[in-house]
């Protein structure tokens, strides 16, 4: 705890999250990068460009895998992914709903559960919904005709920081939900002594994010950072290991694109 740095807190073990640090450790090392001067050195010998297409390769084969355990749970009809700011939740739900497609599948009371749940219902129904959507250069939700219907043994995908959140599902069934976790967790390091933080990314992603589609500046996005953690602490990393699988978003070559 930063507030007590000389007490050794109490040990909570989170195997799923250990599991996704080891798996990005072997990504790494696949990859031949493992600290700052590494990358730089790939990209100085114009091996840059193998790197990120293994990057890629490597994330389309764990979106596959995830696609496959949920077309193997034949009770599956939703699909709830969450992660902290700026993890790629959206980037991933879509790159999961073309892998989807393969197999023929043709703070949370801030939200207006009871439309929510109504139209999961509808939906879940084969009935046609009116999906509303949030401006958030005006900040008001707008009615834009977007009129959305589930195929015939089709499947939802709902991507938000509070997908793992029951409440937010309440008027489904558990049986029929298969709970996915997202995050950047780089293991990118200066050097051997020196780390870059996993938030980092998620903050660089955020600000580069907020200033093209939202309006803000870079200080305004970090002017916020300290309430966005507080709300993380609070409404996602507490469900992080209720997932049923979790997903690394982070791509060992995009702090270099980030930073232009």
């Amino acid at each position: 705890d930063d507030k007590k740095p000389l007490e050794i807190q109490e040990f909570k073990e989170h195997k799923k999250l250990s599991n996704i640090f080891y798996e990005n450790e072997t990504w790494l090392d696949i990859l031949g990068v493992g600290e700052v001067g590494s990358l730089n050195d790939k990209i100085e010998s114009s091996e840059i460009i193998d790197i990120i297409q293994v990057s890629e390769a490597l994330h389309e084969k764990k979106i596959a895998n995830i696609a496959d355990m949920i077309s193997e749970r034949k009770d599956v009809k939703v699909i709830l992914i969450a992660g902290p700011s700026s993890s790629g939740k959206t980037t991933f739900s879509k790159r999961l709903g073309v892998q989807l497609r393969v197999y023929d599948f043709e703070s949370v009371y801030s939200l207006d559960l009871d439309l929510f749940n109504k139209h999961l219902e509808l939906l879940l129904k084969g009935k046609k919904v009116e999906i509303p959507s949030f401006n958030f250069v005006k900040g008001k939700r707008e009615w834009n005709g977007h009129e959305l219907v589930l195929p015939q043994n089709g499947l939802l995908i709902i991507e938000g920081i509070h997908g793992l959140n029951d409440q937010l599902t309440a008027s489904i069934s558990e049986v029929n939900k298969f709970k996915i976790y997202i995050s950047a967790l780089t293991q990118l390091n200066l050097d051997n002594h020196n780390r870059i933080a996993t938030t980092d990314v998620r903050k660089i992603r955020r600000i580069v994010r907020d200033y093209l589609t939202r309006g803000y500046g870079g200080e305004d996005t970090l002017l916020m950072w300290n309430s966005i953690k507080r709300g993380e602490e609070k409404n996602i990393f507490v469900f992080q290991e209720d997932a049923d699988v979790m997903f690394n978003s982070t791509l060992v070559y995009e702090l270099c694109v980030l930073r232009k």
